[in-house]
């Protein structure tokens, strides 16, 4: 079968996966200008991926073993997923003219870079770009602001939820930071996903916030995406909601426990971020706070968070 002139690549992850690759999705769009560009992921990330302008098409793709594609082979299959085997096995099911993919044991015969533990998230994918021949810009993780208005232009919004315990900071912690911010005059939000409503209310209602300053469960992602691309500074741990901070420049404050920011966090070089970490490692799939991520201190944050405010407000 002739392989179309398409160049499809897997990532079927979540938010922070999918914001850290921009980089090599923009390198393949370059090196490939009139190829169909069609991008592997989760449906629920449509809202992010249509602000990405080097994908033409989402191919809705809920994870590893759920890659439907039913046309000709693409040109070009890249593996932006992770080393195998999995993901390098859905990719070779659709026979691409080439398959661009870290290697693996179990896929001698498929050529590939090495995959390294020690690089950040960006840079992983910017390589294998790199190993293929194409150039990708490490810095090139900008997106532009998703239309529609703010649900709460120039709020601090604070996400305490994670995808795992081991990278969430203890709520009553959260309630400290949320509480002197507001009486400093800030607006201030708590957001998260529906499943985390209950508990951003409790944050809210324990630091004096109204109930009309809890977005969990309220905001889809492009909501969210706004919400995050007009706020005056967001606070979270390691998590989605972060990356976006980064891709919409907007200055945030950074929980780090298990996983150094030198491998998930934003570029060093990006001064109105502040990632904090206090040099422990650890399981970021744990079921309970990291030890490192404990070390860290409500009045921490607060100055952190201080550096990057605007001149603070007082109302009343």
């Amino acid at each position: 079968m002739a392989v179309s002139d398409s160049v499809l690549v897997l990532r079927a992850l979540g938010i922070g996966d999918l914001l850290t690759g921009i980089p090599a999705l923009r390198a393949l769009r370059r090196h490939h200008p009139d190829a169909r560009l069609v991008l592997a992921a989760p449906e629920n990330l449509r809202a992010l991926v249509d602000l990405i302008d080097a994908v033409d098409e989402l191919l809705p793709t809920a994870g590893l073993g759920a890659l439907h594609w039913s046309e000709a082979p693409p040109a070009v299959a890249v593996n932006l997923h992770g080393q195998g085997p999995q993901s390098i096995r859905d990719l070779r099911k659709v026979r691409p003219g080439t398959l661009l993919t870290h290697r693996h044991p179990d896929y001698r015969g498929v050529p590939g870079l090495e995959w390294r533990d020690d690089v950040h998230e960006v840079d992983r994918w910017c390589r294998l770009l790199d190993f293929g021949g194409m150039d990708a810009d490490r810095a090139d993780l900008h997106l532009p602001r998703p239309a529609g208005s703010s649900p709460r232009p120039g709020a601090v919004v604070i996400h305490p939820g994670a995808a795992y315990p081991a990278r969430r900071w203890p709520p009553d912690r959260y309630v400290e930071v949320a509480r002197a911010l507001r009486s400093e005059g800030h607006e201030v939000v708590i957001t998260g996903s529906p499943a985390e409503q209950d508990s951003a209310t409790d944050i809210a209602r324990a630091a004096g916030l109204p109930d009309s300053a809890v977005l969990a469960g309220r905001t889809d992602l492009a909501g969210l995406a706004r919400l995050v691309a007009d706020a005056t500074l967001v606070i979270c741990g390691d998590t989605g909601v972060g990356h976006l901070a980064t891709a919409f420049s907007t200055p945030s404050v950074l929980l780090f426990g298990p996983t150094p920011p030198k491998l998930w966090g934003p570029p060093a070089t990006a001064e109105q971020h502040i990632a904090l970490w206090v040099g422990d490692v650890g399981d970021p799939h744990a079921d309970r706070p990291h030890s490192g991520l404990l070390m860290l201190l409500p009045n921490r944050v607060l100055a952190a968070a201080h550096e990057l405010l605007p001149d603070r407000v007082h109302h009343g």
